[in-house]
């Protein structure tokens, strides 16, 4: 029994001192980067950490050590780094420890971020930010195996928000061109800039755990393949929080495709109030006076977007949904499930197929196709629009199916808008709130093709004298089980240039069986 306890204080004694050891190389990380270890840490390199110093040079000095040697993790201990561009490069990944904050300094005379790129003859097919990586805090092109991860912090306070600097100054938080396997987790963004992330033309990207309260975009996923984003929550009150684009940024027309988004939420609060955990939503200043947030694919789309998922993820106090194709791409193979929403302030659905064609004259009209949106609940939504689904005159959105969708709205609407012609918007910008006051409160659903609408309920808070359903130039549609609440002298819907429409259990409408409406009302 003696023998079998001094073994045991042995190895407990040996425990113990591997674990000391172990612990010493971990955080005296500079005898660990020359003896071809895996951790750098920064204030090895003369990094201070003090908030003032700019540590800009250490930390690529840093990682330029940790690249000679093949690779490894640049470790930021708990300090404020003060920086302006980091330059990543491959097999190279980044850790903020709890504490730590990565800090975009505001320039100075002789001193600033990055130079963007040069122009290209494709800028004009989108804003600047959109063609411009250099300009970034943290940034890499044409790089492999790559990750920011950790407890800590990226403040962009010296980020600019701006669209257009043709003269330069940081205005993204991270910006990444033609990388493949990347990982950025668990890390938290204030003030990302224009773009909180900007990835384009990236493959195997995954996003996960990620808290950003910023000032413009949250996520900007351009021209990706193979991207997961789970678990995260933006808040971005003066533009879209994870946002789906493909533009002509790399010189042709490349697809965002193969992406899931899921168990995330999206919400317009006072900017930095996600971040403090207060919530507000005094802010008046916005565009069209209303918060932004939420998830979209569009408005730049040239390549378009092809097998996506979206499910379980939250919208509160702000946009609404939008899938929008109108640069010539497809939306094709599209599913949105699970999804609930609250304080919308414009349409809690918007899906736009138009013809603005911003890219070269050989890319044609897009096309939207193939779409399932189902178990959506949207509560306290803004009167003004309703759901709005418009292809254009001679391409039709075609088979799309909405099911068991729950949509509660402010009300408020007056009788004299279900009168209002309704312009096509061609070539307008996509956003809901230019259609302005539409003529149903419920569903505005014009130039369609095969649509599938089943357990479907509408309903107002306040009186609304408007319509729960406007059909326009719809063919081949299939509604039933549908319950929509409507003023008592309120027709149920507008019908113009609709065939072969089926309507079963719909709550106030005799049964229809493929009948044909030059025009009328039900």
């Amino acid at each position: 029994m003696q023998i079998k306890q001094n073994t045991i204080r042995t190895l407990k004694s040996i425990g113990i001192i591997l674990c000391l050891l172990l612990t010493g190389l971990f955080y005296s990380s500079k005898g660990i980067a020359q003896s071809g270890k895996a951790f750098y840490n920064v204030r090895d390199y003369g990094a201070k950490g003090d908030s003032v110093t700019i540590d800009g040079p250490a930390i690529n000095a840093a990682i330029q050590a940790a690249a000679q040697k093949g690779g490894g993790t640049i470790y930021f201990p708990p300090g404020i780094y003060a920086s302006y561009s980091i330059r990543l490069q491959s097999n190279i990944g980044i850790y903020l420890d709890q504490g730590a904050i990565l800090l975009g300094a505001k320039e100075k005379s002789g001193n600033g971020y990055d130079a963007p790129e040069p122009k290209t003859p494709y800028d004009a097919y989108q804003d600047f930010g959109h063609n411009h990586w250099k300009n970034s805090l943290i940034w890499g092109i044409g790089l492999h195996d790559i990750s920011i991860t950790g407890q800590g912090m990226i403040w962009g306070k010296g980020l600019t928000r701006s669209t257009n600097q043709p003269k330069g100054g940081g205005n993204k938080a991270i910006g990444l061109k033609y990388c493949y396997n990347v990982t950025i987790s668990d890390i938290s963004i204030l003030h990302g800039g224009h773009f909180a992330l900007l990835a384009t033309g990236v493959d195997n990207l995954t996003l996960h755990n990620l808290k950003v309260d910023t000032d413009r975009d949250g996520f900007d996923i351009d021209c990706c393949k193979n991207v997961r984003v789970s678990d995260c929550t933006v808040n971005s009150p003066f533009d879209d929080g994870i946002c789906l684009k493909s533009s002509f940024a790399l010189g042709y027309a490349k697809p965002t495709e193969n992406v899931t988004i899921t168990n995330c939420q999206v919400s317009g609060y006072d900017l930095g109030t996600l971040m403090d955990g207060t919530f507000k939503r005094t802010y008046s200043k916005y565009s069209d006076k209303t918060t932004t947030g939420r998830i979209k694919m569009g408005t730049e789309s040239n390549g378009g977007f092809k097998n996506i998922t979206i499910s379980n993820c939250v919208f509160d106090y702000s946009r609404g949904l939008a899938l929008e194709s109108v640069d010539g791409g497809p939306i094709e193979d599209v599913t949105i499930t699970n999804i609930t929403m609250r304080d919308i302030v414009n349409a809690p659905i918007f899906i736009r197929l138009g013809a603005r064609q911003r890219g070269p004259d050989t890319i044609p009209i897009g096309v939207v196709k193939r779409v399932i949106i189902s178990n959506l609940v949207a509560y306290n939504v803004d009167p003004r629009h309703g759901v709005i689904i418009s292809g254009i005159e001679g391409h039709p959105i075609e088979d799309l199916q909405l099911s068991n969708i729950r949509l509660y709205y402010k009300g408020g609407g007056i009788k004299d808008s279900m009168s209002r012609i309704v312009p096509e918007y061609t070539k307008d910008y996509p956003e809901p709130y230019r259609w302005k006051t539409m003529p149903a409160y419920g569903f505005f659903i014009r130039h369609v093709r095969n649509l599938k609408m089943h357990d479907i309920q509408t309903s107002f808070i306040q009186p609304d004298g408007r319509p729960p359903f406007v059909l326009d130039d719809v063919i081949t549609a299939n509604l039933y089980d549908i319950q929509a609440k409507k003023g008592e002298h309120t027709p149920w819907a507008i019908l113009k240039e609709v065939e072969h429409l089926n309507m079963f259990h719909v709550q106030g409408v005799e049964n229809l069986e493929n009948q044909n409406f030059k025009s009328g009302i039900l």
